[in-house]
């Protein structure tokens, strides 16, 4: 597999590998042995970027990403993510303090069995911790060898800013793809300016792009996407449209509508680096296929411009979720 470099120097593979469906989210953890197979495939295939975080179970996924990857160590670059407290194992709302920061990483420099974390991010931005203070506590987590590299989640422009200024951002991890483009209004500029890598997580919209979801499913009380206004009934049946569209694309393309939706990703700049999940190998397989699908400037141009024009309904977040994002 190809690589690309987020920020000055790290070099990663162009598609990674997002391990958070895995143990949080999509319903029950799934079956430990057959996700650490699931992680080595995606190395043997070429992978180097993993993503995961201490809030994924809490915990479980971090401690799963570290037996899986430890034979691995020199070979791959493990991201993962503080910024929220917790109480008997549950969360109890955001925490950036400097003390959260560094207990957070000695715990999880534990659990994924590393001597230092690739990439750091701040999960969500914490409106009670100045995001300087926050950058200060990383650059000296850096400077003692705890930490590669800094990254934001989910910031605006002016934290972003405020927070390259103290300590050099390596990417940024926010939502996009066909199903949510709102970075290409300001954030992606940004990035480029300051020469700030992109992670998307749900490239493929939680699932809504891959052709495995129709007009009539619905999801478990323990899916998280049972509370994803863009995921009800209605919403649902409404925003079929833009499957319909990539699944037409797909087919002009002998390609998946994963595959399309991650190509197009890729297409947009050099620096983008997507984190498709999942749990099963041969979508693992299929996704990472979407390296090797090219588009002419006119298919690209096509494609960009008809989705564009399809109206989606929902919000992205249910209102406590929502809540929680303060750019």
């Amino acid at each position: 597999m190809k690589t690309r470099t987020l920020g000055k120097n790290l070099k990663v593979s162009e598609i990674g590998l997002g391990c958070m469906g895995m143990s949080f989210g999509y319903g029950p953890p799934k079956d430990e042995k057959e996700m650490i197979q699931l992680i080595r495939k995606a190395v043997d295939m070429g992978v180097t970027l993993f993503d995961t975080a201490e809030v994924y179970g809490p915990y479980i996924n971090e401690e799963l990403a570290g037996k899986a990857l430890k034979p691995f160590k020199n070979q791959v670059k493990i991201a993962t993510k503080f910024g929220f407290g917790y109480q008997d194992g549950k969360v109890i709302g955001l925490d950036s303090s400097p003390t959260g920061i560094r207990n957070m990483v000695d715990a999880s420099l534990k659990r994924l069995q590393v001597d230092a974390i690739d990439l750091l991010y701040q999960h969500r931005v914490d409106p009670n911790v100045p995001i300087e203070e926050v950058a200060v506590t990383v650059k000296e987590l850096i400077a003692e060898g705890k930490v590669k590299h800094f990254g934001l989640s989910e910031a605006g422009v002016d934290v972003i800013k405020r927070a390259h200024a103290v300590q050099p951002v390596t990417a940024l991890q926010s939502e996009y793809s066909l199903f949510w483009r709102e970075p290409e209004e300001e954030i992606i500029t940004v990035l480029e300016e300051l020469g700030i890598g992109f992670v998307p997580f749900s490239p493929l919209a939680k699932g809504f792009l891959t052709g495995k979801i129709d007009r009539n499913t619905s999801f478990s009380d323990n899916d998280f996407r049972s509370t994803v206004p863009r995921f009800s009934e209605e919403n649902l049946k409404q925003n079929f449209t833009l499957v319909d569209l990539v699944t037409a694309f797909a087919k002009e393309k002998d390609a998946t509508p994963a595959q399309v939706a991650l190509a197009w990703i890729l297409n947009q700049k050099p620096w983008i680096i997507p984190i498709p999940g999942t749990t099963k190998i041969s979508r693992l397989e299929k996704n990472l296929g979407a390296a090797n699908i090219t588009f002419t400037d006119e298919e690209l141009q096509q494609i960009t411009e008809a989705t564009s024009k399809i109206d989606l309904v929902g919000e992205r977040y249910s209102e406590a979720n929502q809540k929680m994002i303060n750019r």
